[in-house]
């Protein structure tokens, strides 16, 4: 199956990073989003999306809002999400987890660590 990633990050900077470190593992299909609230415009858009690497901290509507969406809606509510942010304190891992997330990456990251964690979402989804 070919995976066809939505970016969500409010910094174009950091979805460079995250872009980059995936062209580096091998994936070449993306799509990017600046706020929770584009990324359910383009996953209302475009079916193709199979997986979503979002932030937390985003204004208009969270990435844990964006969690709690996605989770909410039946044609999305399996979607595979790992969430990328710089929120590393353990309360925080587990409101998202709670939320549903299915992996979780503290910024910053190298691409090692991302392609284990887009890995391990994979295998358990």
């Amino acid at each position: 199956m070919e995976l066809k990633f939505l970016i969500v990050d409010d910094s174009l900077t950091m979805r460079r990073i995250v872009t980059n470190s995936l062209k580096n593992l091998g994936y070449n299909n993306f799509v990017e989003a600046a706020d929770g609230k584009e990324a359910l415009e383009k996953l209302a858009a475009d079916s193709a999306i199979n997986f979503v690497i979002t932030d937390w901290n985003m204004p208009v509507l969270s990435g844990l809002e964006l969690v709690k969406a996605i989770r909410g809606d039946a044609k999305l509510a399996t979607m595979p999400i790992l969430m990328v942010t710089t929120r590393g304190v353990k309360e925080d891992i587990l409101q998202a987890l709670q939320a549903r997330v299915n992996n979780y990456v503290v910024k910053p990251f190298t691409p090692q660590v991302l392609n284990d964690k887009i890995q391990q979402v994979l295998a358990t989804t």
